[in-house]
């Protein structure tokens, strides 16, 4: 298996849990151990079960890693849009992540069908 962080889909995923954790340090403390946490939790999660997948020696194993990177990218997804209705993030901040988001889950999907190929 490639090192992970040679992988294009994991770099973009980092850079997108750094944009993640500039943007929410504007949110009210009130969020703090709410949205704050769960959107950077979730953000966190994908890259890590990226890099944790590229580790496994089946095929089988890095698929499954890759869904659950899928999961946690659904969940920042979704956490994204409900921090812009809240006010908690401009439109114009929220707008281009969500569709770096939108790009890493689309090339973690066609890595994981990758890794799900019979040889």
């Amino acid at each position: 298996m490639q090192r992970f962080t040679e992988l294009k889909v994991w770099q973009r995923s980092h850079a997108a849990v750094l944009e993640i954790y500039r943007l929410t340090l504007q949110f009210p403390a009130s969020e703090h151990y709410g949205i704050t946490a769960q959107v950077r939790r979730a953000a966190v999660s994908a890259s890590t079960n990226i890099a944790e997948g590229a580790k496994r020696l089946s095929r089988k194993d890095y698929a499954h890693f890759l869904n659950i990177a899928e999961g946690s990218l659904a969940e920042t997804e979704y956490l994204v849009p409900l921090s812009r209705d809240l006010r908690y993030l401009p439109a114009a901040e929220a707008d281009p992540l969500l569709a770096e988001l939108a790009e890493i889950m689309r090339m973690v999907a066609v890595l994981r069908r990758k890794a799900e190929e019979k040889r």
